[in-house]
């Protein structure tokens, strides 16, 4: 190890190429390019392989980071992609879209110390890519196959981990998604220049090939309730994410081109998919040649601005109501769209949207930051008199999303929600207050990480291996009697 690693006091700190800013405004593609192999191994070289190792830590599937690091510098990379895949159901998306600055690399041993920290999700991204081109990433192959069934809700991470784990152990795995697609916000949600969709698709047909069924367009409290797919199997995951835009109560908020985030990214995905998108082609969810106000300050907010940026929009602004230090997105996004030519407003909250029909103007007040809350986050305060108008043809609100009514929507008033509407579970086992039902990612813990929702997915396979194994003992003790 000693000739290997340690390297970060020689070596410095080097990212992949980045593309110009003025050539990422015109296409929705990747904005770095890959690692050469030789780059890689003198990244990957450069941990210190800490004795405590925060970047694992803080990882929310405790990826052996030094581990495969060392393995990559060492040239060993098809034991390095083990090692990742091991820990994590989506090695090749969490490299790109983790936001490693909160992370892993924030807690970078070596960043503390300020020599740079090791660029985790980019290696991790050149070792999961060389693993697909070379044809390592194999699909599911259980030891044997078991006679029970499990029903996932909901194809996004969570479900996808999840499907996999169990797959593994033999179970028959059937998925149930309400989209087309499966992938979930990964394939409509996330834009392209974060995570191109064919990165998503060779993992759902990695799956498919394993023997996991896909249900697709089928919605549960539409096509069946949830008693009827609990009767289908042996156990059932809900995992369907949380999808419920939160609104924001001023004037002006029913006018016309003031829309969701989810609507707007939702509409640019699909027509990048070559899908039909009345609401793209007629113009009202295209940003071309238009001044473009986003309301938020989180991933999702980015993502919005920086779709608009590269669909033509004429202006962008990001209007959020604390600063920049104090907002809950990646730093790197805000930088990356900064870049692009998006004009940040710091410290602004939306008074009223105005206009006639549609939306002219979003009307904001400007904040003070006052003494920090329950959170230790400075409270917004409203500053009087300090309204001004930001010039909108679109107005877009990304403040977050909440839970869907599931006890209503999957027609099961018995299923148990917290007063946020999240489910409810025993943390312990994963399971719901419905024998043999379970939960994971972003319905049970709100709107989270992608990395989170595959944690939860591993998780709640775990617990639901665990019931249908003592399930079957207690059968098989009373057949025996």
């Amino acid at each position: 190890m000693a000739n290997k690693m340690l390297k970060f006091v020689d070596i410095s700190q080097q990212m992949p190429e980045k593309r110009a800013a003025d050539e990422r405004r015109e296409d929705f593609e990747e904005i770095y390019n890959r690692y050469n192999p030789d780059t890689a191994v003198e990244q990957a070289s450069r941990c210190s392989q800490c004795g405590v190792p925060f970047c694992q830590v803080h990882c929310p599937v405790h990826n052996n980071i030094p581990d495969w690091l060392m393995l990559t510098a060492e040239g060993r990379l098809e034991e390095a992609f083990e090692v990742s895949s091991a820990t994590n159901n989506l090695p090749e998306i969490c490299g790109r879209i983790c936001p490693q600055d909160r992370l892993c690399e924030g807690n970078c041993v070596i960043e503390q110390s300020g020599h740079g920290t090791v660029t985790i999700g980019s290696v991790e991204k050149h070792i999961t890519d060389t693993a697909f081109e070379r044809g390592w990433v194999k699909p599911v192959s259980p030891q044997r196959e078991l006679d029970q069934s499990v029903g996932i809700i909901g194809g996004g991470p969570a479900g996808m981990a999840a499907a996999e784990q169990l797959r593994r152990r033999g179970y028959k795995v059937h998925v149930y998604d309400r989209n087309d697609r499966i992938g979930g916000l990964l394939i409509y949600g996330i834009p392209n220049f974060k995570l191109e969709k064919d990165v998503v698709q060779r993992r759902v047909d990695l799956l498919e090939q394993g023997g996991v069924e896909f249900h697709r367009n089928f919605e549960v409290g539409r096509d069946a309730t949830l008693r009827e797919i609990r009767d289908r199997h042996d156990a059932v995951l809900i995992a369907t994410g949380v999808y419920k835009a939160r609104d924001v109560q001023v004037p002006g908020v029913g006018l016309g081109n003031v829309v969701p985030a989810l609507e707007f990214l939702v509409a640019s995905n699909r027509q990048g998919l070559g899908d039909t998108v009345p609401a793209f082609e007629d113009g009202s969810l295209d940003a071309e040649n238009k001044d473009i106000v986003v309301i938020g300050g989180g991933d999702t907010a980015m993502d919005c601005v920086r779709t608009a940026i590269r669909q033509g929009a004429s202006s962008v602004t990001c209007l959020y109501r604390r600063d920049r230090t104090n907002m809950p997105g990646s730093r790197r996004e805000v930088h990356y769209a900064e870049e692009e030519g998006v004009k940040f407003t710091w410290l602004a909250a939306p008074e009223a949207f105005v206009g006639e029909d549609n939306v002219r103007a979003v009307r904001a007040q400007r904040i003070h930051l006052g003494v920090p809350d329950t959170s230790g986050r400075q409270t917004p305060e409203l500053i009087p008199g300090s309204s001004f108008n930001a010039k909108a043809d679109i107005a877009i609100k990304a403040l977050g999303f909440d839970p869907e009514d599931l006890p209503t929507l999957f027609d099961a008033p018995e299923l148990q929600v917290t007063k946020w509407g999240t489910v409810r579970i025993n943390h312990r086992t994963m399971m719901t207050n419905l024998d043999g039902v379970f939960a994971a990612g972003d319905i049970v813990r709100g709107a989270s990480l992608v990395v989170w929702g595959i944690r939860d997915g591993r998780d709640a396979a775990e617990g639901i291996h665990a019931y249908i194994r003592v399930n079957a003992s207690a059968e098989t003790a009373v057949a025996a009697e």
